[in-house]
């Protein structure tokens, strides 16, 4: 009877141990899906240019050192997105391929910039797909700007002037963003008829 006694104790106890443990563990990954998942929510912009003013004509430095003119009239007419990121932050890696789509449904330009360490900076880059979007570093974009929240998304209208700008991490918040630039205009019936008629 003791010994069954003393087995039915051993085994709850290691049973207990066990149950423990795998509590320990549960809650150490929900906290990391938290981290990752969770939307941060819409931060109030407390200080930098703000949606109505225009990014100056600033140079920006690429990732292989090469220059990036930024900010101003845009040549083209284009409207364009400025993501900034940082290699500690998770949720930017997964927002990127979502601004990546709706900049090329939409027809924008985009351009990541970067927080932190360079070299960091260039490991990041080398681990996503960045295809023809430019990877930039500019200590003038970050005080002009301020950002204090990642990831944070800027939208710049033809003219260079900021539209909205706002953390991004869920594709509604992308899209909302987004929706605050011009739409892009097309020759209209008649225009394409003068143009033809004046050929």
């Amino acid at each position: 009877m003791i010994i069954v006694l003393l087995a039915s104790t051993l085994l709850l106890a290691a049973l207990c141990c066990f149950l423990t443990l795998a509590v320990l563990v549960l809650a150490r990954q929900i906290g990391v899906l938290h981290e990752r998942i969770a939307p941060i929510g819409q931060q109030p912009v407390l200080s930098g240019l703000q949606a109505g003013q225009a990014l100056p004509r600033l140079t920006a430095k690429r990732l292989d050192d090469s220059l990036l003119i930024m900010g101003g009239q845009h040549d083209a007419g284009r409207s364009s997105l400025i993501l900034f990121v940082s290699p500690d932050c998770p949720v930017c890696k997964r927002v990127l391929p979502i601004v990546q789509a709706q900049a090329s449904i939409h027809d924008l330009d985009l351009v990541l910039a970067g927080e932190g360490d360079v070299a960091a900076l260039r490991v990041m880059a080398s681990g996503i797909r960045l295809g023809a979007t430019p990877f930039v570093t500019s200590q003038e974009l970050l005080l002009l700007l301020q950002i204090g929240r990642l990831p944070t998304l800027v939208t710049l209208d033809p003219r260079g002037v900021i539209t909205a700008r706002d953390v991004a991490n869920t594709r509604q918040q992308v899209e909302a963003l987004i929706a605050t630039l011009p739409a892009s205009s097309s020759p209209s019936l008649d225009t394409k008829e003068f143009l033809h008629d004046a050929v």
